[in-house]
């Protein structure tokens, strides 16, 4: 269960690789029954190649690879080499694989594209300037102190503790 959360995408290229090769090594194996000998030998190295790629989770390549896979089918299918029903058995696989291929292309696009929006998310947070601290005009006001002279807030008030004594 690990492998699929880790990596879902290479699991999905290397089963489909796996698929192409084993039914187009299987189709390519027997020369004879609508295959030649010939056809068979460029087929599975096409195979090779698609299977090595998907397993190396380069679906773009694989993608290249299948097509090179599909153009010397047809070229096979032209000169005679291959049987129209065999044609058809490799070409379904192919397609089965290609669409795996593209949704892996599709992933590996989404991925690049988050991981991009999370670097420029944080090269702007980074970017940001912390909020400046408030005027000291909207800083709350220092406690008014008096002074000995009886200017300030404390103005008018006898500062010894003698409220009121003495006057009558």
């Amino acid at each position: 269960m690990t492998l699929l959360r880790e990596a879902p995408g290479r699991l999905l290229l290397a089963g489909a690789a796996a698929l192409l090769a084993a039914t187009l090594l299987n189709a390519c194996a027997a020369p004879g029954n609508g295959l030649q000998r010939e056809a068979a030998t460029q087929l599975q190295a096409r195979v090779l190649e698609v299977t090595q790629a998907s397993s190396q989770n380069d679906p773009v390549s694989a993608l290249k690879a299948l097509d090179g896979l599909d153009a010397d089918l047809s070229a096979a299918k032209a000169k005679g080499q291959v049987s129209e029903e065999r044609r058809r058995s490799i070409t379904t696989v192919a397609t089965a694989v290609r669409a795996d291929l593209d949704e892996a292309v599709a992933a590996q696009a989404a991925a690049a594209k988050a991981a991009e929006d999370a670097r420029i998310a944080a090269a702007q947070a980074a970017q940001t300037p912390p909020p400046a601290p408030a005027p000291a005009s909207q800083a709350a006001p220092a406690p008014a102190q008096g002074n000995a002279a009886g200017n300030g807030a404390d103005a008018g008030k006898n500062n010894n503790g003698d409220k009121g004594k003495g006057k009558n």
